[in-house]
C-alpha cells in the first residue's frame, strides 16, 4: 500500500501550552491547521506514521533512523517536563528500510545513535496526533548535509519500502521555515526570509515537488530554514504520484515562518517522477558546460575522471596549452554536486614543476582526500561540475580594511597554524565573514592575533 497521506508541519514548542503558557495564542491559526492535520490523520487510521525532523540525530553524510522497540521524550528542556511521550517504533519497516539503503549502497541505517530520546521536531507532531489517534507506530529519521536529491532519493526508499510491507502509514515532514522574518524575532531579519516563505508555501500548495531543488543552498542558509530537506524527503516518499495538495496556513508574526499543508495521493503519474527528471536535465546541462569548458577545466575534469575510473594518477597529456606548462602556481580544484560542494583540495603555492601537474594533482586529492567527503564514486561523475581558482602571489597587509571578499582571497596565519578561503564564494558577503571562516578552517581562535595576506585569483570554468 502507498503512502496514504503526508502533512507539511512545524515544530514551535511554545504550540504546547505547558510551554507557551498563554503565549501560543498568537499562533492560533497555525493551531487550528494543527489541528485539521490530527483529525485527518486521525480519520485515516495509519498503521504507521513516518516523521521526519531536522533535530533528530544528524551526520553530514548519512541518514539515521532511530533503532529499538521505541523511545520515550518530554518537553522538559521547554521548562515543561510532565508532558511526556512513550512511542513505539516500527521496527520492521525500520529494518526494511535499512535493508534496502544498504543494498541499494544508500547512506542511510540505524548506527550512530548519540541520542534516544525524543526530539522536539518530533514530539510536537506528535502533541497534536496523539490528542486525537493513538494507536500506530512510528518510524523517525534525521536528515543530513547531504544535496537535497540525495534526500530526495531517500523518500523514495521510504515509499518503496512501506509499499512492499503493504503497510498503511502516513508521512509527517517535520520543519519550521524561515528563521529571519522580522527584526524583533529571535534570529532578526534577512531580505531572504519572507523570499523563502513565500516561493516555498507557493511551491508546497500545488504540489510542485520538483521545483524544491531549485532553491540554491546558499539562499536556503540566508534565509536560515531548517525544513527544506524535510520537505525534499516527503517529496520522494510521494514520488510518481499524482497529488492532491492545500495549503492550510501560514503564519510568521513570531519572526519564524510556520506553514502547514496537505498532500493526499490521487494514484500514479509517471510525469512526477521528479529525481530522474532532474537528473537527466543535469546531465544533459553539465555535457554542455563541458563542451564549453577551457583547458584548466578540462585537465581537471580528466584528472578526476581518470583517477576514479582507475585509481592511479593519469600521466600529463601530450596537448596541453603552453600557458600551463610554462607556469608555475598555486591552484584549487572545487567539485560540485547538484549545487553543492563534494570536494576541494588546493595548494597556496606551486608544489610541482609546472601549473598542469598542479592542477593534475590537486583534481585528483579533491575527488579522493577531501576529509569532509567520502571518495567520489564512478557513477557520480557525470554530475559533477569542476572549476580551477589558479592563485596570485599573496602579499601581506596591515589589516582587513585592505580586503575585498569579491575580490581577494585571504590567508590567516598565526604561528604554524593557517588557514585559507578563497574570494567570491556563495554565502560569504563579508570580509568579517571571510576572515572568521579562515580563522576556522586553520584551527586559530577568534581572539587571536594574526598575520594577514591577501591574494587574488583567475578562475576558470
Amino acid at each position: 500500500m502507498p503512502i496514504i497521506a503526508a502533512f507539511m508541519v512545524p515544530h514551535p514548542p511554545m504550540i504546547v501550552p505547558d510551554v507557551g503558557r498563554e503565549s501560543e495564542k498568537q499562533i492560533e491559526k497555525t493551531i487550528k491547521a494543527y489541528e485539521k492535520v490530527a483529525d485527518e490523520i486521525a480519520a485515516l487510521k495509519p498503521e504507521t506514521i513516518i516523521i521526519s525532523s531536522p533535530h533528530s540525530v544528524m551526520y553530514s553524510d548519512y541518514f539515521h533512523i532511530s533503532p529499538g522497540a521505541g523511545a520515550t521524550g518530554s518537553f522538559a528542556e521547554f521548562g515543561a517536563p510532565q508532558v511526556k511521550f512513550d512511542v513505539q517504533y516500527d521496527e520492521e519497516l525500520v529494518k526494511l528500510l535499512a535493508d534496502k539503503a544498504k543494498a541499494a549502497d544508500f547512506p542511510a541505517g540505524t548506527l550512530g545513535e548519540r541520542k534516544k530520546e525524543l526530539d522536539h521536531g518530533t514530539m510536537v507532531p506528535l502533541w497534536f496526533i496523539m490528542k486525537k489517534y493513538k494507536d500506530f507506530k512510528l518510524v523517525r529519521t534525521g536528515l543530513s548535509d547531504c544535496d537535497l536529491l540525495k534526500h530526495y532519493e531517500y523518500g523514495t526508499l521510504i515509499k518503496d519500502a512501506a509499499e512492499e510491507l503493504n503497510r498503511k502509514a502516513v508521512y509527517v515532514a517535520s520543519g519550521d521555515l524561515s528563521h529571519k522574518l522580522q527584526d524583533y524575532g529571535p534570529y532578526g531579519f534577512a531580505k531572504e526570509g519572507p523570499v523563502y516563505d513565500a516561493r516555498i508555501m507557493e511551491v508546497c500548495a500545488g504540489a510542485r515537488f520538483g521545483e524544491l531543488f531549485d532553491f540554491d543552498e546558499s539562499f536556503c542558509q540566508k534565509a536560515a530554514e531548517c525544513g527544506h530537506k524535510s520537505f525534499v524527503i516527503m517529496a520522494g516518499a510521494l514520488d510518481g504520484k499524482a497529488v492532491k495538495a492545500a495549503q492550510y496556513s501560514h503564519e510568521d508574526v513570531t519572526g519564524v515562518g510556520y506553514g502547514i499543508c496537505s498532500f493526499i495521493p490521487k494514484g500514479d503519474d509517471e510525469n512526477r517522477r521528479f529525481l530522474a527528471a532532474r537528473l537527466k536535465l543535469t546531465a544533459e546541462e553539465l555535457e554542455q558546460k563541458r563542451q564549453k569548458s577551457d583547458a584548466y577545466v578540462k585537465l581537471a575534469r580528466d584528472s578526476a575522471e581518470y583517477f576514479v575510473k582507475n585509481g592511479k594518477i593519469m600521466k600529463l597529456p601530450e596537448q596541453v596549452p603552453d600557458e600551463l606548462l610554462s607556469t608555475k602556481a598555486g591552484a584549487f580544484v572545487s567539485v560540485h554536486k547538484f549545487g553543492a560542494l563534494r570536494g576541494c583540495i588546493g595548494t597556496i603555492a606551486a608544489t610541482k614543476e609546472n601549473l598542469a601537474l598542479e592542477i593534475i594533482h590537486n583534481a585528483v586529492c579533491a575527488v579522493s582526500e577531501d576529509p569532509r567527503f567520502e571518495p567520489v564514486k564512478e557513477d557520480e561523475l557525470k554530475y559533477l561540475e569542476i572549476n580551477v581558482d589558479v592563485l596570485g602571489e599573496a602579499e601581506k597587509i596591515e589589516s582587513e580594511a585592505e580586503l575585498d571578499v569579491k575580490k581577494y582571497g585571504v590567508i590567516v596565519q598565526s604561528g604554524y597554524k593557517r588557514g585559507l578561503l578563497l574570494p567570491d564564494l556563495d554565502g560569504v558577503d563579508t570580509v568579517e565573514q571571510q576572515v572568521a571562516i579562515a580563522r576556522r578552517k586553520g584551527g586559530i581562535a577568534p581572539t587571536k592575533k594574526v598575520d594577514l595576506f591577501r591574494f587574488e585569483v583567475v578562475r576558470h570554468y
